[in-house]
C-alpha cells in the first residue's frame, strides 16, 4: 500500500511545513486507526517509506522473557483506503496548525498596538467579536466595554490589542475599548510630535465613556506641548474624540513640581494655591475659591480622583 509521497511531499513545501513532522503525524494518525481493528496487536508499529511512500503495520512477536521471535506484516486489507484519506485529513490539520501558528505570530507583534476591526454580533451578548483580519476575531470582554458605548453589527471600530494567546480552536486575540493605551496610541496617529518622540504623554487617567486627563510635555523647550496636542482650532485633539464618540478629553502641563502638576491637573478649576504636605506619601494640599470647589472635585468626584 502506498501514498503518493511526490505529491504529498511537493504540498508541504508550498505551505512551508517540515516534512518530518508531518510523516510522523500521519504515521501516527495512521497508528490510531490500526488500533480500532479488531484483533490488533499493542505491539504494531506503522511505518511510512520516505522515499517510496509505501506504508505497512509491522508487529514485533515476543516471547515470555520479553525477547523478538519475529517480525510480521499486519496490515489490514482495507488500509489503503483508510491511509489516503488519514493523509488528507493530517494535512488538513497541519495546514491549519501553520496558519494558526503564522496568525499568532503576526498578532504577538500586534500587542499593545491599536488595529481596526468590524463588529460581529456574538452568541455571547457579554463578548463583543470584533473581525480584525481574513479569519481572525478579536473578542472586548466585559470589563474592556464602555459602558453605554453602541457595539452595533457592522459598525468599524478602533481597539487596542492587550493580549495574544493560543486556544483550541486558533489564535485568541484579546482587545479592549477602556485601556489608557488606547488613548496614547489614538493621540500618536493624531499627532506627528507624539509619533517621533518630540512630544511625551507622561501619564493618563481615563474613565472610560465619561472623562480622559493626559499630562503631556515637550522633551524641545520651542515646541508647545498642549498645543502641539490640540491641533489648529482643535482638529487632533477632536480627531481623538471622534473615535472615542464624543468623550471629553482634558489636556495639562506636566510638572515635576508635583504641587504645580496636581493644580494642572485640576484643571478648568482656578487653583489659588497648591503646596506638598507630606513628600513620602505624595499628599499636596490645594485651595481653590468656594464657588471652584465643586469643579475642582468634578462630577461624582472624577475630576480629584
Amino acid at each position: 500500500m502506498d501514498i503518493d509521497i511526490k505529491a504529498l511531499k511537493q504540498l508541504v513545501k508550498e505551505r512551508e511545513m517540515q516534512w518530518e513532522r508531518v510523516a510522523l503525524a500521519i504515521e501516527e494518525a495512521l497508528f490510531a486507526a490500526y488500533n480500532k481493528n479488531p484483533g490488533s496487536s499493542p505491539n504494531a508499529k506503522v511505518k511510512i517509506d520516505r522515499v517510496t511512500g509505501h506504508v505497512e503495520v509491522k508487529v514485533t512477536e515476543l516471547d515470555a522473557e520479553g525477547k523478538v521471535v519475529r517480525e510480521f506484516d499486519d496490515t489490514p486489507a482495507d488500509f489503503a483506503r483508510v491511509a489516503a484519506a488519514t493523509a488528507k485529513q493530517v494535512l488538513f490539520l497541519k495546514m491549519r496548525d501553520v496558519k494558526d501558528d503564522q496568525v499568532f505570530k503576526d498578532f504577538l507583534k500586534r500587542e499593545n498596538t491599536v488595529i481596526s476591526g468590524v463588529i460581529q454580533q456574538g452568541k455571547d451578548p457579554s463578548l463583543i467579536d470584533v473581525k480584525i483580519a481574513d479569519g481572525v476575531e478579536g473578542f472586548i470582554p466585559v470589563q474592556e466595554q464602555v459602558p453605554g458605548e453602541d457595539y452595533a453589527h457592522g459598525k468599524r471600530v478602533r481597539v487596542y490589542v492587550t493580549n495574544v494567546s493560543k486556544g483550541t480552536k486558533g489564535p485568541q486575540v484579546t482587545v479592549s475599548r477602556t485601556h489608557p493605551g488606547l488613548i496614547r496610541k489614538l493621540f500618536a496617529r493624531e499627532v506627528p510630535e507624539i509619533a517621533d518622540g518630540v512630544v511625551e504623554i507622561v501619564s493618563v487617567a481615563r474613565e472610560a465613556g465619561h472623562r480622559t486627563k493626559i499630562a503631556v510635555r515637550a522633551n524641545d523647550p520651542a515646541v508647545n506641548a498642549k498645543g502641539a496636542c490640540i491641533g489648529e482650532l482643535g482638529q487632533r485633539v477632536r480627531a481623538v474624540q471622534n473615535e472615542l464618540n464624543d468623550e471629553k478629553i482634558d489636556i495639562v502641563d506636566f510638572s515635576d513640581d508635583l504641587p504645580k502638576f496636581v493644580a494642572h491637573a485640576l484643571s478648568p478649576a482656578k487653583v489659588s494655591d497648591a503646596f506638598l504636605i507630606n513628600a513620602e506619601e505624595r499628599q499636596v494640599r490645594v485651595l481653590v475659591p468656594d464657588f471652584q470647589l465643586s469643579l475642582a472635585i468634578g462630577k461624582e468626584g472624577q475630576n480629584a480622583r
